[in-house]
């Protein structure tokens, strides 16, 4: 008489491949739900409901809703978000009037997509900040035009070293030598090294030669007198900065596009604070210090 299986001992067999089928299918549908997630998550920028509420939240003025609206698009798609980017340094710049944070997020899309069409109009945003920025910084009543123009100046100098600085970190990971690109920021700065081999730098040489600055600005007009004057042990030292005064009364200065009072000072005596000198020695044509520098003006360098 054969023995039958009992019908519970058969579901036995057949329960452990049934489970792995339906985990399998489960493992699969959230597979595909998460590539879903990122595949929504990694579209267009314009397309984000984020974005999208941002927009509609400008176009009602409500700025600061729509600030919050950009961020959170920018935290969540990085370096895949330059127009929030963007759309946020609009708002700061126009709405909320704070340029340091909107120069920031200008350079930000830019640097995302310095290639774009808006790339060039950004750029003059970023100008605008600038401006806007020395603005606000507090000046002296009569050196306020100046002192803002100067600062302007030196902020786009500074952006240029940092650039530069970029260049060369990115270079000196790559594993290139970096690139020599700072030495035309000291171009208006003495270099003890120069006039070592050449000698035709008179101005530079005063911090290697010798300690006494009148006797070492005398050379721009008649080298010779330098070369004995450091060797008689300096008898009488009152008489050669009374030589060397009307060596440099002489000089003179043909205003050109881009100068002021500021880098003729640090041009020729290579220290901004001496701009009062100019001022002073041309005192016919510069009423004061806002008295503007015209294309072709002849100044007198003391």
């Amino acid at each position: 008489m054969s023995r039958s299986i009992p019908f519970p001992s058969f579901l036995h067999l057949w329960r452990p491949r049934r489970w792995s089928f339906v985990a399998g299918v489960v493992c699969l549908l959230c597979f595909g739900a998460c590539e879903r997630r990122v595949a929504q998550s990694t579209g267009p920028e314009t397309d984000d409901p984020n974005f999208r509420q941002g927009q509609q939240l400008a176009r009602q003025g409500r700025p600061q809703e729509a600030l919050a609206e950009y961020l959170k698009v920018i935290a969540r798609r990085g370096d895949a978000a330059p127009e929030s980017n963007l759309e946020v340094g609009l708002i700061y710049q126009e709405n909320i009037k704070d340029p340091i944070a909107a120069i920031y997020y200008f350079r930000r899309y830019l640097e995302l997509q310095p290639n774009s069409r808006q790339a060039e109009n950004v750029r003059g945003l970023v100008n605008n900040a600038k401006r806007e920025f020395a603005r606000t910084l507090p000046a002296a009543p009569l050196e306020s035009q100046t002192q803002r123009i100067d600062l302007v100046e030196q902020i786009e100098r500074l952006q240029r070293e940092n650039d530069d600085l970029k260049a060369e970190l990115t270079s000196l990971r790559s594993g290139g030598t970096a690139p020599v690109t700072r030495s035309r920021f000291a171009l208006n700065e003495p270099s003890p090294s120069a006039p070592a081999p050449s000698g035709r730098s008179p101005v530079v040489m005063a911090p290697t030669t010798i300690e006494s600055s009148p006797v070492t600005l005398a050379p721009e007009e008649n080298p010779t007198p330098t070369l004995t004057a450091p060797r008689t042990d300096a008898p009488v030292p009152p008489t050669r900065p009374g030589a060397a005064q009307p060596a440099r009364s002489g000089k003179r200065h043909t205003i050109a596009k881009g100068d002021t009072l500021f880098s003729l000072a640090q041009r020729y005596y290579g220290n901004r604070s001496k701009w009062r000198d100019i001022l002073a020695a041309n005192r016919d044509v510069l009423a004061n210090e806002n008295s503007p520098l015209r294309i072709g003006m002849e100044l007198k360098i003391p």
